[in-house]
């Protein structure tokens, strides 16, 4: 089948293909377009919902389906069709190009041909095509040299890890493979790599499932190969999970190479500005802003070098790729834990045999000036990198740094760094280099702001394994004057331009850790559990490091981000069996995928939603997708029976009992002994008691609660005086709940942000709260502050807030019968 953006060319495409087959005997279904405007015109895209059809229909009477895709978002949507699809035969993603392929396939099928001969048949299309033209490959991009069969040892294996060869993996390889010519190949058709070269490593695109073809040449082959395997077979560390070798050929998708970033510029950033990012390291704090000095400018790409100079220019090269890996190596000597491997991955980077041999190759063959070579490979590698989106495409930042890296050793200047200062500081940066971010241990760097970035960045990683607050993709961030001081709170995900001194100084006070013993109680004993918001394993331990007693709030949905089709069954047990290893004999409450809003996924949310806050989020995406929660359960349960935590599952997003009684069944079907739900909406809390009639145990998110009752979109900056859990319809919706609870004798907990305010702790406990989860930076405080009063007085200051007027009366209120704690 055929599935194209335009149902014009779909269709000409066919007729085209069917005219070489007059006998017919041939099905073929294109599914182009997505549909018609109003006055007829068509509409150029794609819908996976067509493809999906399509592929049912044509399977009722084939073997096996093939389908060509012309580009971009076509691949999206036919590998999004695989999981919409109700039919069970093999399908195929060919990698081929769309018209030639499209022809050949037909012919192929027409002769009687396997699916395996058709697709090999459509990959194979473009053959004639470039034997007549003569084409050769890109300048200065090597074409991969296969072994001699003859002379070559051979072994075949399968990518086992989670995250397929990604960087650590890569570097794992690279170091196995040494004393040995070691190439690998992507089975059955994929790309091919140099075991030693990291960044094409990176751009075979291998996954977990997929083959990978091992052949070795040398006297060390065996021993490499049998390295290889054990690694592989080891999941290189990471885990494993049950994988099939997958029938024919890996889906191989291609996409338009993305250009380098260029930051635009930015307009300058007004004092009172709140900013937005991703928060992907959690803490609050405030600081003036330093900016990193820009990447070097761009080498002349009209310089080109005597070829009597050349032999000494291409040297220069190999000196610099030297010279940066030895400092990138001191560096990582001085690292821990994942700091190190990730600067381990960028000195393999510096040192890649391939970027050096295809740099020097350009100065020799072109003329090239060394830099420029440099500048020239580097940018092709981080284009493969960046197309295959993803994880991948977060690590091109790390080809960058090495590239600027090198340059500034060729042409001997310094390379910009990191600001010096003996005060406090917010670094704002487009982007970080791994070697970059880990340098700000032990400096006066309190958090970070880059314009890029993403969750899986090292950015990201190496920020949380610091402890710094972290907001990446802040859009306009380089536009922030330099004198400003900024607001940055990692778990909102925002920055705060110029705030006011009592924000700086609330901000401040939250920054400082205090210490806490692992027991949450009321001064006469009264156990209030203190628990920890987590969104994957790292935080998990770090959450268990500072003594929580549990985790009250695991947002899966970190585990499907930067994802154009959700992650596996295998794929989320291994995420949710790192968050349950941290709490063993603990309690661990996953909350199910709240994708939606302002956490919109490809594959479970709709771009067309007109208000996507009050539209199709967390559990209302099973009405569209059931398999997508269904998949989770199972996932949940398989990792629960796997790890000794006490799990408990919650759904987001109800506002029903019929709603509540579904995924109630479902979850306990799928093996999940305690089910729960989130109160997010008014509805739910006016309908507690109803719903703790089905439910084991309710968890209140206070963020999206102020949000419906108030009606104010909580991404508003200028309706932040609304998303107060303060305002006193919150509180008093709080109190129906908590009442509730008691009622039926079952727990009631807070998982918001007003979870780790240590001022509303005793307000929420005094309305019914039984628990209450945060960040792990707040357990300290939030302690210190039950400790200090008794249930009476918790009772007292819970009922005057919740019998005030605004949320400034409800604080004023609280803190009259609890000033300091001395009227408890």
């Amino acid at each position: 089948m055929a599935v194209s953006h335009s149902a014009k060319l779909g269709e000409a495409a066919l007729e085209l293909a069917l005219q070489m087959v007059q006998g017919g005997g041939v099905r073929v279904q294109v599914a182009a377009g997505a549909g018609t405007e109003p006055d007829g015109t068509p509409i150029l895209g794609t819908d996976a919902v067509a493809v999906a059809g399509a592929i049912d229909e044509l399977a009722a009477d084939c073997d096996g389906v093939l389908v060509l895709m012309d580009l971009g978002s076509a691949v999206l949507s036919a590998e999004l069709a695989l999981e919409l699809r109700m039919s069970d035969v093999p399908v195929r993603l060919a990698p081929a190009p769309f018209v030639e392929g499209l022809l050949a396939a037909v012919v192929s099928a027409a002769a009687g041909g396997s699916l395996d001969a058709v697709a090999a048949e459509a990959a194979a299309a473009l053959g004639a095509k470039t034997g007549q033209l003569g084409e050769e490959p890109a300048a200065g991009v090597a074409e991969p040299v296969s072994h001699d069969s003859a002379d070559a040892r051979t072994r075949r294996v399968v990518v086992r890890n989670p995250l397929g060869i990604h960087a650590r993996p890569a570097a794992l390889i690279a170091e196995a493979s040494a004393g040995a010519d070691v190439r690998l190949r992507r089975l059955p058709d994929g790309p091919e790599a140099s075991a030693a070269s990291l960044s094409r490593l990176l751009v075979l695109g291998a996954r977990q499932g997929d083959e990978v073809e091992l052949s070795a040449r040398g006297p060390e082959a065996d021993a490499a190969l049998d390295r290889l395997a054990a690694l592989f077979d080891d999941g290189f560390g990471e885990g494993t999970a049950a994988v099939e070798v997958p029938l024919g050929a890996a889906v191989e998708t291609s996409v338009e190479p993305a250009a380098e970033h260029v930051p635009a510029a930015s307009a300058p950033i007004i004092s009172g500005a709140v900013l937005r990012g991703r928060g992907v390291s959690p803490g609050r704090t405030a600081a003036p802003v330093r900016h990193l000095a820009p990447a070097l400018p761009e080498p002349d790409p009209t310089a080109i070098i005597p070829p009597a100079d050349r032999a000494a220019e291409a040297s220069a090269i190999e000196w610099a790729s030297v010279a940066v890996a030895d400092q990138l190596r001191s560096r990582t000597v001085r690292a821990t834990g994942e700091t190190r491997a990730i600067l381990d991955a960028s000195r393999l980077l510096a040192s890649d045999p391939e970027l050096v041999s295809e740099a020097t190759a350009l100065v020799r063959s072109k003329g090239r000036s060394a830099a420029r070579a440099v500048w020239e490979t580097a940018g092709a590698h981080e284009r493969g990198l960046a197309a295959l989106g993803g994880r991948m495409a977060e690590r091109a930042a790390d080809i960058r740094d090495v590239r600027d890296r090198i340059i500034a050793e060729i042409l001997q200047v310094d390379l910009p760094g990191l600001p010096e200062s003996d005060e406090p500081f917010v670094l704002v940066a487009t982007d970080l280099a791994p070697a970059d971010t880990a340098a700000l241990e032990g400096g006066n760097c309190v958090a970070l702001v880059t314009e890029q970035g993403g969750p899986t960045s090292h950015t990201a990683i190496i920020a949380r394994s610091l402890g710094l607050p972290a907001v990446v993709g802040v859009v306009g961030a380089s536009g922030i004057d330099d004198a400003a001081v900024l607001l940055v709170d990692g778990d909102r995900g925002t920055v705060e331009v110029d705030p006011s001194a009592s924000r700086i100084a609330e901000a401040r006070a939250a920054a400082v850790v205090v210490p806490f013993d692992g027991r949450g109680e009321l001064a006469d004993g009264h156990r209030v559990p203190l628990l920890a918001n987590v969104g994957g394993a790292a935080d998990a331990e770090t959450a268990a490091a500072a003594g929580a007693e549990g985790v009250g709030l695991f947002r899966t949905e970190f585990c499907f981000l930067d994802r154009v089709d959700a992650p596996t069954v295998d794929e989320q047990v291994a995420a949710y069996r790192g968050v349950l290893a941290a709490f063993p004999g603990r309690k661990v409450v996953v909350r199910t995928l709240d994708a939606g809003s302002d956490k919109p996924l490809p594959f479970a949310n709709s771009d067309s939603e007109d208000n996507p806050a009050l539209g199709v989020r967390g559990l209302r995406i099973s009405r569209r997708s059931p398999q997508l929660l269904d998949d989770q359960l199972r996932a949940l349960a398989l990792a629960a029976a796997a790890e000794s935590a006490e799990v408990e599952v919650m759904a987001p997003m109800v506002a029903t009992v019929e709603e509540a009684g579904d995924f109630a069944d479902r979850a306990r079907a799928a093996g999940l002994a305690r089910v729960g739900i989130m109160i997010e909406t008014p509805s739910a809390a006016l309908l507690a008691a109803e719903l703790l009639e089905i439910v084991d145990f309710v968890s209140l998110g206070t963020n999206d609660l102020a949000q419906y009752t108030l009606a104010a979109d909580r991404l508003l900056s200028e309706l932040g005086d609304l998303n107060d859990p303060w305002q006193p319809a919150v509180l008093r919706l709080i109190g129906l709940v908590g009442e509730a609870g008691r009622a039926a004798g079952k727990p009631v907990g807070v998982c918001g942000e007003a979870g780790g305010d240590p001022a509303l702790a005793p307000v929420l406990v005094g309305l019914g709260v039984t628990t209450l989860s945060m960040t792990s930076r707040s357990l300290g405080r939030v302690a210190a502050a039950l400790d200090s009063v008794r249930p009476a007085a918790c009772t007292a200051a819970a009922v005057a807030a919740s019998g005030a007027a605004t949320a400034h009366e409800a604080r004023d209120a609280a803190s009259a019968v609890l000033p300091g704690g001395d009227a408890a």
